[in-house]
């Protein structure tokens, strides 16, 4: 669905990395762990399009991006930022039916079957009950919720989301991570961002370290959960313990 050939993102002052060749695949949920600076949203926004690599290629369907026409790229990618700004007032339910847009043509009212898709996104997330508050009197935390649903309401094929459980609480983090993992099991492709080494290690299927050097390495969650790449990654002695099957990690000290 989404892959890259010798990809360098473009961070200024910093020399070029490791060139990324690697493919998201339907089923897949894909994490990328590194620490503050080491490019993680670059990368995203790289592969959505908005931010232009230093070399090398993203595709999508098998097509360079750039190839393809913006309206087939949003019916295709679902994109969550890790913080946004409100452009205009809007209801919960008006930001979640912008995620109808790339299928309505210009100046089409939303359909029947748009504001279901919209109601069911939001009850999804745990939101139908503030369907007609005002998006800027929510907290931190409801307004992510908000941004996913908005994306599950544009039901895309890939799922590119920076650090989707930002300002949420455990509950909702779980949920939230249960409905990612949803959409892989429905043959779709996810790839996100994420700060947190144990949720990578309970939900993703693959993973891809990014360090501040511009390294980088990637594979099978499995074949990255190494407590010495980790450490590395992190400057940060780790222990590790398996509970109920997966992996976890805390501070050595």
């Amino acid at each position: 669905m989404l892959s890259t050939r010798d990809l360098v993102i473009d961070i200024p002052e910093r020399a070029d990395g490791v060139p990324l060749t690697l493919s998201v695949a339907p089923g897949q949920i894909w994490g990328v762990l590194g620490p503050n600076g080491a490019g993680k949203t670059t990368l995203l926004h790289t592969l959505a399009g908005l931010r232009a690599p230093r070399s090398g290629q993203v595709l999508l369907g098998g097509k360079p991006l750039p190839q393809l026409k913006r309206r087939e790229v949003a019916r295709q990618l679902g994109i969550v930022f890790q913080e946004r700004q409100d452009g205009f007032p809007a209801t919960v339910m008006e930001t979640a039916l912008i995620g109808r847009h790339p299928y309505l043509s210009p100046w089409q009212m939303e359909r029947a079957e748009d504001l279901l898709q919209a109601r069911q996104a939001l009850e999804r997330l745990d939101l139908g009950h503030l369907s007609e508050r005002q998006v800027e009197t929510l907290s931190g935390g409801e307004r992510q919720r908000v941004a996913l649903a908005t994306a599950l309401t544009q039901n895309p094929t890939v799922w590119l989301a920076d650090e989707p459980t930002n300002h949420l609480d455990l509950h909702h983090q779980v949920a939230v991570m249960k409905l990612l993992a949803a959409q892989a099991a429905d043959n779709r492709a996810v790839f996100l961002c994420l700060h947190d080494l144990n949720l990578a290690a309970r939900w993703c299927t693959h993973l891809l370290l990014l360090y501040p050097d511009g390294q980088a390495c990637w594979g099978t969650a499995q074949s990255q959960l190494v407590p010495e790449a980790l450490e590395k990654l992190y400057d940060q002695p780790l222990m590790s313990a398996e509970i109920n099957g997966t992996r976890v990690f805390v501070p050595a000290d």
